[in-house]
């Protein structure tokens, strides 16, 4: 299997492409974002793009892949809805519209969140344009697409956001989110499971095209 991944310096990111390059599965991982990884290993291609809204210039690398992993996101702590909407629906669509037309065989997997909103109508900023996302992927001509829907997030192997402020939350509540994982196994998922259950969804696909923490748990226990 081949993978493009999207969002490889985040959190969630770090732990899928980690997850990838251990599954003797995948042939190759190609990750694209805006500054380099710094990671060398034999099955992973990693493409510096700046401008994740227009992609003329990059289609020539964008095909012949099985599977997309879309984890890059922001939170919209701080932001207008509108500024919001621009990098998590906007670039969301421009990306997956493009690999949709190269990549029509392509299963693509967008990481969105617990209590995203599907009506677009709900109270919540964030949810709302999470679930406009979620809709207009779903409507588009891949293969399949499924959208995962993780709660709280334990980073197993030292992964870490990007943004210092989360970073030093995450340090704090480390311990506790462990204890939580363990009274609370549907509440919280690591980054090791969701990066394989992505994989696992890729391959073999899931009778439900939203899933839930309840539904990344059922592909772990059925791998």
């Amino acid at each position: 299997m081949k993978v493009l991944l999207f969002g490889a310096t985040g959190m969630v990111g770090q732990g899928v492409l980690r997850e990838c390059l251990l599954d003797e599965n995948v042939q190759l991982v190609q990750t694209v974002g805006r500054t380099a990884l710094g990671v060398a290993h034999r099955k992973l291609r990693d493409v510096v793009h700046s401008d994740l809204l227009h992609y003329d210039a990059l289609e020539g690398s964008l095909s012949g892949f099985d599977a997309c992993f879309f984890c890059l996101g922001v939170t919209s702590s701080g932001m207008s809805e509108q500024d919001y909407e621009r990098v998590t629906y906007g670039i969301t669509l421009a990306t997956a519209e493009v690999l949709c037309r190269l990549n029509p065989q392509m299963s693509f997997i967008y990481v969105s969140g617990a209590g995203t909103d599907s009506s677009e109508r709900g109270r919540t900023m964030w949810a709302r344009v999470k679930g406009k996302t979620e809709n207009a992927l779903l409507r588009l001509p891949f293969s399949a697409a499924y959208m995962f829907r993780p709660g709280l997030i334990q980073p197993m192997h030292g992964e870490r956001p990007k943004a210092a402020v989360y970073q030093a939350l995450y340090t704090i509540a480390k311990p506790l989110l462990a204890l939580l994982r363990r009274i609370f196994p549907n509440q919280v998922l690591t980054t090791e499971e969701i990066g394989h259950a992505m994989l696992v969804v890729a391959r073999r696909g899931y009778p439900k095209h939203i899933l839930e923490i309840r539904d990344i748990r059922a592909v772990l226990q059925n791998p």
